[in-house]
């Protein structure tokens, strides 16, 4: 895998792109990086054209200073602006947490090029539950951040192989997770992520291959959100691991590697 940048902004990361291969597109949660994917970039790059690279204000990608620059659809086009320029015409799209209103928002504007997609415990819906119909009104303070200048470090990748097993609520993983992106974009990302009606999103218009993968102890985003994910999504699969909460794209790589591979040939191949 080589190293890039898109307008010095977008960070990335490709293996050696061979035209009669499939490629698959990674997009990580938030406060996370493209380091989530390393152990999946591994299994892969010897069968698939592999992306992975950094959100916009996550790891060596640049952070943006006001939280309008955090709107979905900056996400999806910051995603567009690189298979475009990578020459990338249809790909498979997988995602984790925070990068499933993104993704949602990508099939909306760009919805032919894409092959097929993978959730990861998606962050939808999140006002069916107790933490999601407050956090609303909590993010609301995060206005105060703009009245304050915004000078961040260059970020850099966490080394998630010193954070094994993690839980939903590490504090260590967490915190260096927090430092790396800064409070103030976590926030801000999350504030965009809660104001979405995302409900609107038409699930039920998704016309492509989906998998859904969910944790059952999932203390972050409810299962019962993929499970109605799924009866929405006419072409889709579900699978919900029973012993793992929010973190499987860190604790189950095996399992969802498996289960990614499984999705491509009998889902996407074989279509």
């Amino acid at each position: 895998m080589k190293e890039y940048f898109l307008k010095n902004e977008i960070y990335y990361r490709t293996n050696e792109f061979n035209q009669n291969r499939l490629t698959l597109v990674f997009v990580h949660g938030v406060s996370g990086s493209s380091s989530a994917w390393l152990p999946y970039e591994k299994i892969f790059e010897n069968k698939y054209n592999i992306l992975t690279f950094d959100i916009r204000g996550h790891g060596k990608s640049k952070k943006f200073h006001n939280y309008a620059d955090y709107e979905m659809k900056y996400f999806a086009n910051d995603i567009h602006n690189l298979v475009s320029y990578l020459k990338i015409s249809k790909f498979i799209i997988i995602s984790h947490s925070f990068a499933a209103p993104i993704v949602l928002e990508y099939i909306k504007l760009f919805r032919q090029t894409v092959l097929g997609v993978v959730f990861l415990s998606p962050m939808i819906n999140l006002k069916k539950n107790f933490l999601g119909k407050i956090m609303p009104y909590v993010l609301i303070l995060t206005g105060v951040f703009s009245l304050f200048s915004f000078n961040p470090k260059k970020g850099g990748h966490i080394d998630y192989t010193k954070h094994p097993n993690t839980t939903d609520w590490n504090i260590k993983r967490n915190l260096a997770d927090m430092i790396n992106t800064t409070l103030r974009i976590h926030l801000f990302c999350l504030r965009q992520s809660s104001n979405l009606a995302q409900e609107g999103y038409s699930l039920e218009k998704i016309d492509v291959p989906t998998l859904i993968m969910h944790g059952a102890k999932d203390s972050m985003v409810p299962v019962k959100n993929s499970v109605l994910m799924s009866q929405k999504i006419q072409n889709s699969q579900l699978i919900i691991i029973p012993d793992i909460d929010h973190i499987i794209v860190l604790n189950r790589v095996k399992e969802v590697s498996e289960a990614i591979e499984g999705f491509i040939k009998n889902t996407i191949i074989n279509e």
